[in-house]
């Protein structure tokens, strides 16, 4: 987002965007209340926010709009170690408190000749309404059911114990600090701070990266029901393709599709455009590692984004 506010502004001289990293939640709440013009968000609305839009947004609501896609780490912090393999039943019980050592014969049966010590693990989730999280229990419940048997949320079940932190840069920081702790974070913030582990589909182990990530996505499906340039995308947790990595998120600007002014509406069409565009996807993936929209998917953001208009 900081590449993006900082090339939009100086191509676009006396245009200014202001963005504030608050969470996901926080940021489908603003547009909905009519306090931000769009929002970002790592999760698509929900259908009751999607019928509350309305009021703010006009007749149509507001609609999702692919601009970034990225793999979730499963990121840690163990001394001499930087990479290992993991299935999500294991990952759901570390995050449930049922792994308590990293040298549980769980971990160890999966990685072979790695020397893991007797050392606690501390899991980390967000304390804030977030995507990532929604994403990261929306693969353990689909992945390890048995396991995961908390449905997928924004907000981590208050049911288990761990620590927490706000914000992206909060769990990483708890996480950096603390010997034996683990999280899940967007792999742009932990990429060379912390060991990250592969992630069993199928039978072999993928290891994150943007391009795994993107391979992932191809496998999802538009969500039903929902206005023909809303792009909300229902991801296939469960797929077996090899090279593809599950945990992933879509992160998407939402923007209402009428506004008050055609000022508003033309200002936010410009700079939805530019990220969604080859530049905007080349900044991003230079700035922050994530993967591009495929041309099928940034042709249909296009379209979404000159569906926008503003009141008679």
């Amino acid at each position: 987002m900081d590449v993006w506010k900082t090339n939009f502004a100086t191509a676009n001289q006396g245009a200014t965007v202001q963005y504030s990293p608050d969470g996901s939640g926080a940021g489908r709440k603003a547009i909905i209340d009519g306090s931000a013009q769009f929002a970002g968000s790592d999760a698509y609305l929900k259908d009751e926010e999607l019928a509350s839009s309305k009021e703010k947004c006009g007749p149509d609501g507001a609609i999702d709009i692919p601009v970034y896609i990225s793999p979730i780490a499963v990121a840690f912090n163990v001394p001499g170690i930087t990479d290992l393999k993991l299935d999500a039943p294991t990952v759901a019980k570390i995050f449930r408190g049922e792994v308590a050592n990293w040298n549980d014969p769980a971990i160890a049966a999966m990685n072979p000749g790695v020397q893991l010590p007797d050392l606690k693990v501390t899991p980390v989730n967000r304390s804030d309404d977030s995507g990532t999280t929604t994403n990261f229990t929306d693969y353990l419940s689909a992945v390890a059911p048995e396991v995961w048997t908390d449905k997928a949320a924004g907000v981590w079940p208050a049911s288990l114990k761990g620590e927490n932190a706000k914000g992206t840069s909060g769990v990483v920081k708890t996480v950096t600090d603390t010997p034996g702790a683990v999280t899940y974070a967007d792999d742009s913030a932990v990429s060379g701070k912390l060991g990250t582990a592969q992630i069993k589909v199928g039978d072999s182990f993928t290891k994150i990266s943007a391009e795994a990530a993107s391979k992932a996505v191809d496998q999802g499906k538009p969500v039903e029901g929902r206005n023909a340039n809303d792009l909300a995308i229902k991801l296939d947790r469960t797929t077996t393709v090899a090279g593809a990595y599950p945990i992933v998120l879509v992160s998407y600007h939402i923007v209402c599709t009428t506004y008050d002014t055609q000022a508003t509406a033309d200002l936010v069409k410009a700079f939805v455009k530019y990220a969604a565009s080859d530049a905007g996807q080349q900044a991003a993936a230079d700035a922050a590692k994530s993967a591009p929209l495929s041309k099928a998917l940034q042709d249909k953001a296009m379209a979404a984004v000159d569906s926008v208009k503003a009141k008679a």
